[in-house]
């Protein structure tokens, strides 16, 4: 199931995942609410730290704890492991996506644009339809219909390529303004 964010026009995932969530035995309490809480803590907890997979892109929010199954104590540390079944929501950008991002840096050879949680999409200038680099203290790109790519722009981009980086957890990206309706967004 995809979702469509109506302001940035970016497409989100919904999930489905199971993971296991550890407790501490000083963390359990006999009262039920108190340890869902605490259950329920912990997996935000988790996710936050997890930032990003290779599979699902970047974890953005847990949308609802679909289940919360028995809890079984680990013998060497008496922590106690409960199955834990939500959905939430993750971005991942794919080859021959059409996405938006805005312009945050310019170099004479192309810009980065940041889409999303995603900080590192490259748009080459070999990849924009004939946009020349005019350098200076604000520098951008111009094409001879006087549209200007600057900073602070927003365009909209194809995704010709994509990488995980493994240690960092973040996505890097490839895109094109070569197609219908590419570019800057007035």
């Amino acid at each position: 199931m995809c979702l469509c964010d109506r302001v940035s026009r970016i497409m989100y995932l919904k999930s489905k995942l199971s993971w296991n969530v550890v407790l501490a035995a000083e963390n359990l309490d006999i009262k039920g609410l108190m340890l869902q809480k605490a259950i329920i803590t912990r997996l935000m907890a988790d996710f936050a730290a997890k930032k990003a997979s290779k599979d699902l892109g970047y974890f953005l929010a847990v949308s609802t704890v679909l289940s919360i199954g028995e809890g079984k104590v680990r013998q060497q540390s008496g922590d106690v492991l409960f199955p834990v079944d939500f959905s939430c929501i993750t971005f991942k950008m794919l080859t021959g996506e059409v996405l938006e991002g805005v312009v945050h840096k310019i170099l004479k050879h192309g810009v980065f644009l940041k889409c999303g949680p995603a900080e590192n999409v490259f748009l080459s200038q070999k990849k924009m339809d004939d946009y020349q680099y005019v350098p200076g203290e604000n520098p951008y790109f111009m094409n001879g219909k006087s549209s200007k790519i600057e900073k602070g722009v927003v365009v909209r981009f194809l995704v010709i390529g994509e990488r995980f980086k493994e240690a960092e957890k973040v996505f890097e990206a490839v895109g094109s303004l070569e197609g219908d309706y590419l570019g800057p967004i007035s």
